[in-house]
C-alpha cells in the first residue's frame, strides 16, 4: 500500500533533456523529443511508482526569454509548476558556472520555499572529472538536497536520482491509479507524436508555428483505429513545405507519426492528414487555447 506521494516538478532550460528524462524515468515514451528547443508545450505529468510512494514527475517547457503569446504560456507553466508541487528537479548542462536561466530558476525555487534536487545532465559527453566545477558551483548557489550527475539518454544515475527524489515525498495519499503512467489522453499523445514528426522532418522557424489538431479518433469493430489530424501553420510558404513536392513530405511525416500511434496504442492506425494556414495564431490567446495550450 502507498503512503507517501509528491509532485515534482522537472526544470531547465531549453534542450536540456527534460522529456528524455521523463520518458527514462516512466520507462514508456509519454513525452516528444527533438533536437530542436522549446519542443514541451504544456505540462506533461509522468507517474512512478516505488515500493510505498508514489512520484509524479511534471515535465515541463524550457525557460526561456518569451517572443510570442504562445511563448509567455510556456514559461508561466513553468512558473507555475514550481509553486504547485512538493519538489523541485533543476536539470542542467555540464557546464561550469550558472547560468541567467538556471539563476531565475533557482531563485523561483527558493521563493517556492520546496526542495529541490539537482541533475547534471549529459555527464556521459564530459570528463568525469570536469563535474566538479559544475557541482561547486550550483552548489554555493544554492542548498540542493542532492547534486548529481546523470545521462538521460543512457540512464546513467537515473536510479540514484530516483532514490535522492523519493526521499523528498511526504506522506500523503496516492494521486493516481497504479497502472497509470500520465495524465494525457491518447488524442493528446496522437497529436504530440504528429508534432514531434513535424519538428524532426522540418527546419528553421516551420516547425515551432505548427499546431496539431485531433478531429476524429474512432475505434472500428476489427480493431484498427481511424484518425483524422489537421496540422495547423502560420504562412502559405510553410504548408507548401510542410506538403512538400508532390505530398511527399506530409507523407513521409503521416507515415512515421502513424508507426509510433501503432506502437503507442498497439493497433492498426488509419492516420489522415491535412494542413491548414492560421496566420500568426501563436499570437492569438483564443486559437492558443483551442489547440489546448490551457
Amino acid at each position: 500500500m502507498m503512503n507517501k506521494s509528491a509532485m515534482i516538478a522537472i526544470v531547465g532550460r531549453p534542450n536540456v533533456g527534460k522529456s528524455t528524462l521523463t520518458n527514462r524515468i516512466v520507462g514508456e515514451k509519454i513525452a516528444i523529443v527533438s533536437n530542436k528547443p522549446q519542443t514541451t508545450r504544456n505540462r506533461i505529468c509522468g507517474v512512478v511508482n516505488r515500493g510505498d510512494t508514489q512520484l509524479v514527475f511534471l515535465d515541463t517547457p524550457g525557460f526561456h526569454r518569451p517572443r510570442t503569446k504562445l511563448g509567455d504560456y510556456m514559461v508561466n507553466i513553468v512558473r507555475q509548476s514550481v509553486s504547485d508541487v512538493d519538489a523541485a528537479l533543476l536539470l542542467v548542462e555540464p557546464i561550469a558556472g550558472v547560468g541567467e536561466r538556471e539563476a531565475d530558476l533557482i531563485e523561483r525555487i527558493r521563493a517556492a520555499k520546496v526542495p529541490a534536487v539537482l541533475a547534471i545532465n549529459k555527464c556521459d559527453t564530459v570528463e568525469k572529472a570536469s563535474l566538479l566545477a559544475v557541482i561547486d558551483a550550483y552548489a554555493k548557489e544554492y542548498d540542493f538536497k542532492a547534486i548529481l550527475p546523470i545521462s538521460a539518454k543512457t540512464g546513467e544515475g537515473v536510479e540514484e536520482l530516483l532514490a535522492e527524489v523519493t526521499k523528498l515525498a511526504p506522506e500523503g495519499p496516492q494521486l493516481f491509479p497504479e497502472d497509470m503512467i500520465t495524465d494525457q489522453p491518447e488524442r493528446q499523445l496522437v497529436a504530440e507524436i504528429l508534432r514531434e514528426k513535424l519538428l524532426w522532418c522540418l527546419e528553421r522557424e516551420v516547425p515551432h508555428g505548427t499546431a496539431v489538431e485531433i478531429t476524429a479518433f474512432n475505434e472500428r469493430e476489427d480493431g484498427v483505429i481511424d484518425i483524422d489530424a489537421t496540422i495547423y501553420c502560420e504562412k502559405s510558404s510553410h504548408k507548401g513545405i510542410i506538403i512538400g513536392k508532390r505530398g511527399e513530405m506530409l507523407k513521409k511525416i503521416s507515415s512515421m507519426a502513424r508507426e509510433d500511434c501503432e506502437k503507442l496504442l498497439d493497433s492498426k492506425v488509419y492516420l489522415q492528414t491535412w494542413v491548414k494556414v492560421k496566420e500568426n495564431w501563436r499570437e492569438s490567446n483564443t486559437l492558443i487555447r483551442n489547440f489546448g495550450y490551457q
